[in-house]
């Protein structure tokens, strides 16, 4: 089996020689960037939400990657009937509750998803995250999961309970299914100053699920892969605007065998 970084470096040269489809349901502020970010790693983007297309489009496709960030009634019926069909060809489907928390529409969308369709993975922040408690959750409050450290016990408990895999992404990024935790401390501050780079995260995660049947490794090995990017990119960036930039070109430049020796990902 080997170590996750060695695993890291799998996904990757699996992606690129794959070239996995990946479906994205996503919001209007990321489509271009995110399709962009796929393309540079080696997927191959698609972006349709057209109620009448979903279930044909994910037939075709490596995995299914769902993000509330621009929510409309008939993107949320899009998303749950591409879901439903993923299921049912067990194609793996990541959600990524964008918001969720903030408004009824955002929160009550991110539960109707995860209850009628089969998530394997969510990623999102601390807050978001939690939001998706169950009303008799046994998790604690809200912050005992905006920091890594102390969100361990508590995103186990939740992960049982929704029964998938969660990706709590920040300064370090923690990962549970309810039983392992991995922790991934790739990345640079500059990423909080782009918009969509959780939400091209998110399909990152996607297109190294295309690729890995294990969604744990799977999610950890994309996030260590999008955090060395970043770490790539500031090298050279002088600000957001160049950094942005240089995270594609980093994307598709990264080596597998660059990313085994600089994936930092520690399973406790």
């Amino acid at each position: 089996m080997g170590t996750l970084a060695e695993q890291a470096a799998r996904n990757l040269a699996a992606v690129r020689e794959q070239k996995p489809l990946i479906h994205n349901i996503t919001n209007y502020v990321v489509m271009n960037y995110t399709a962009n970010a796929l393309l540079a790693m080696g997927a191959s983007p698609v972006m349709a939400h057209a109620h009448n297309e979903v279930e044909e489009m994910v037939s075709l496709a490596g995995a299914l990657v769902l993000n509330i960030g621009t929510l409309t009634d008939e993107w949320i019926a899009s998303m749950i009937l591409a879901g439903k069909k993923a299921a049912d060809l067990g194609k793996p489907v990541i959600l990524d509750p964008v918001g969720s928390g903030a408004t009824a529409l955002r929160t009550d969308a991110a539960h109707r998803i995860i209850e009628q369709t089969s998530i394997r993975v969510i990623r999102g922040n601390a807050s978001e995250i939690l939001s998706l408690r169950h009303r008799d959750s046994m998790t604690k409050g809200v912050d005992s999961l905006h920091a890594v450290d102390e969100a361990a016990e508590t995103a186990q408990v939740l992960a049982r309970e929704l029964e998938t895999t969660l990706a709590i992404t920040g300064p370090t990024d923690l990962i549970t299914d309810g039983n392992r935790v991995i922790r991934v401390s790739n990345g640079h501050a500059l990423m909080g100053y782009v918009t969509g780079t959780g939400c091209t995260a998110t399909a990152t995660i996607g297109a190294f699920l295309a690729v890995d049947p294990d969604p744990v490794s799977a999610t950890a090995t994309a996030l260590a892969f999008f955090g060395l990017a970043g770490e790539v990119a500031a090298e050279s960036a002088a600000a957001p605007g160049s950094f942005m930039t240089g995270m594609l070109d980093a994307l598709y430049t990264i080596t597998p065998e660059k990313l085994g020796s600089g994936a930092r990902i520690e399973e406790s």
